[in-house]
């Protein structure tokens, strides 16, 4: 009788001798992995700093505080689907890089998915929304959950930091493991 497994080695994706791409991101690739991804990051939670120091400090008027990259291509600051790509790409980060992660930071790191999945939702709404050219809740531009109750620039600095903080105790934890998961 014949038996047939399948597995990614099979498929030529990966060797039984040769960790995938997953493996090897979350452990000889770990370190590097997370630096990118937090440059990544950082850039971003950058971006939401600096509208809001156009706004709050500056008195720019909000349609005018576009950030850093907003100052030369506007376009990003209106465009749902580049913002719906971020979330998607810190969802996907996080989650891949996870497995990297054991006790205490592995916790912590996966607080930060559970928000970020969350804050994926909102971006998801808005995105379908204009897509459709169909917004929720009568409202004239589209809307997010969260955002029918705080002004958009500071409900998103707010969701990154909330996931960046997470984030942070989590690799703080990854480098500097509590007393009996070091060995880990």
């Amino acid at each position: 009788m014949a038996t047939s497994t399948s597995s990614l080695a099979g498929m030529g994706l990966t060797s039984a001798n040769k960790p995938g791409l997953h493996d090897r991101l979350n452990s000889q690739w770990h370190e590097w992995s997370l630096r990118l991804f937090m440059l990544i990051v950082l850039g971003h939670w950058g971006e939401h700093l600096a509208q809001a120091f156009q706004i709050y400090y500056l008195g720019w008027p909000r349609p005018l505080a576009n950030g850093i990259l907003g100052m030369w291509y506007p376009w990003l600051i209106t465009s749902e689907v580049m913002h719906y790509s971020y979330a998607l790409v810190m969802l996907i980060g996080i989650w891949v890089l996870r497995k990297g992660f054991t006790g205490a930071g592995r916790q912590w790191w996966t607080i930060a998915l559970v928000i970020q999945f969350w804050h994926h939702i909102e971006h998801l709404l808005l995105i379908s929304q204009a897509t459709l050219h169909h917004n929720l809740w009568h409202k004239p531009v589209p809307m997010s959950v969260l955002q029918l109750f705080f002004p958009r620039v500071e409900l998103h600095l707010f969701y990154n930091t909330i996931v960046f903080i997470p984030m942070v105790i989590g690799m703080y934890y990854h480098m500097f493991p509590p007393e009996g998961e070091a060995q880990h």
